[in-house]
């Protein structure tokens, strides 16, 4: 898959400028495995990079000139490196110009530049495009033009690009992982600090399986900010009873029970939510190192019936898949991933049985929604790369 991808974008540079590019990059795109929802709550995370890339063929231009050629879209975009960079109405040309200002800001000699680039990460599943492309193009003007960034310094110029030329709010959890994953390793990251440590990933008899309803409630944006607006208020009644308090880290359970009267039923759930995902990732990292899948598995169910009954941003779709596979003694573990509203399930499943499910599982979703059900099955790989093999006759 990889490989094939490399050849279709070096073919697609090929015969958009005619010539051979001088670099590929790929970068990738990320599950989460447990900690939802917490990135801006003061919680852990625990995600990682997958096999699925957004794959850039790049060469530098002498005159400053810039072309991209987005070639899933078919659709091209120049200007000037010496141009005011300001949003346009391409969305995708957001990314590339978000990444491009912020490195223009802090004063980065560079030169032009010719792009062509295309993805297997799917769009709108919940995997991160986004941070793949804004990750990928930072690491390869970096690495074309000697700029020094740190991996960290790419993964904050990818969100701050998200947030305004892209217009999204985002946490720093999807340009982390895209940078920073490792094979066979998820990144337990602290989004307070940025401190990380990885874990050992290897599931042995169980596959990561991806579910994609193919659903996007048009809530997403509106449900995610009332929900940070209710975390908010529910953390300042919080700090009024406990004034040691000074994050969701520093509460537990029954502190959260014992204010619910003032916090009134819907605060009260966010909050239990929240303080209950925080100790899952701390659990889910033991279990891990333990090699305790089943555990794992158990803790995931129980993200997914928080996310779905206390934090409410599941939707109806998304909880069919998760019922569907939760009495299968194949499964181990399955629960909603990403912001909600639609997007994708995350099944561990035992691998000789992954085909069997998702023909299963399909046919089931078809009869209740008639939408058709897109399968993943992933990998954990490494992070954002050159790849290496750009001049071995591909």
């Amino acid at each position: 898959m990889k490989k094939k991808l490399v050849q279709l974008v070096t073919t697609s540079f090929k015969e958009k400028f005619n010539a051979e590019p001088a670099h590929i990059f790929l970068s990738p795109g990320r599950i989460n495995i447990i900690g939802e929802h917490v990135d801006y709550n003061d919680g852990f995370v625990l995600p990682a990079a997958i096999n699925k890339y957004v794959c850039f063929a790049v060469s530098e231009t002498e005159n400053g000139e810039c072309n991209l050629y987005a070639k899933d879209l078919d659709e091209s975009y120049s200007f000037n490196l010496n141009d005011d960079i300001k949003p346009v109405e391409q969305m995708w040309v957001n990314f590339f110009l978000g990444v491009l200002y912020q490195l223009k800001e802090r004063g980065f000699a560079m030169k032009g530049f010719n792009i062509s680039f295309s993805s297997t990460v799917p769009m709108g599943a919940g995997l991160s495009s986004s941070a793949a492309v804004e990750c990928g193009f930072g690491y390869a003007l970096n690495k074309i033009f000697n700029l020094g960034l740190t991996k960290q310094d790419i993964a904050l110029i990818g969100q701050k690009a998200e947030h305004t030329f892209v217009g999204v709010n985002c946490g720093i959890m999807d340009q982390f992982a895209s940078v920073f994953g490792k094979k066979n390793h998820v990144i337990k990251l602290d989004c307070n600090t940025l401190e990380y440590e990885y874990h050992k990933a290897d599931f042995k008899d169980y596959a990561l399986l991806l579910l994609d309803s193919k659903v996007k409630h048009t809530h997403l944006t509106s449900g995610y900010n009332d929900r940070r607006n209710e975390v908010e208020k529910g953390l300042a009644i919080l700090k009024e009873h406990y004034p040691e308090v000074k994050t969701f880290r520093d509460l537990n359970e029954e502190q959260v029970t014992a204010v619910k009267e003032q916090l009134g039923d819907v605060i009260y759930r966010r909050c239990l939510f929240v303080v209950r995902e925080i100790q899952r990732v701390l659990d889910a990292v033991a279990a891990l190192e333990d090699q305790d899948f089943v555990k794992l598995g158990e803790l995931m169910y129980k993200t997914h019936d928080g996310l779905s009954k206390n934090y409410e941003v599941s939707c109806e779709e998304i909880d069919f898949l998760v019922d569907a596979v939760r009495n299968d003694e194949n499964v181990i573990g399955s629960r909603m991933m990403g912001g909600g509203f639609g997007g994708c399930s995350i099944n561990l499943v035992k691998k000789e049985a992954v085909d069997g499910l998702i023909e299963r599982v399909s046919k089931e979703y078809k009869e209740k929604y008639n939408i058709t059900l897109k399968a993943y099955k992933v990998k954990v790989a490494k992070g954002t790369t050159i790849y290496k093999e750009q001049h071995a006759g591909i």
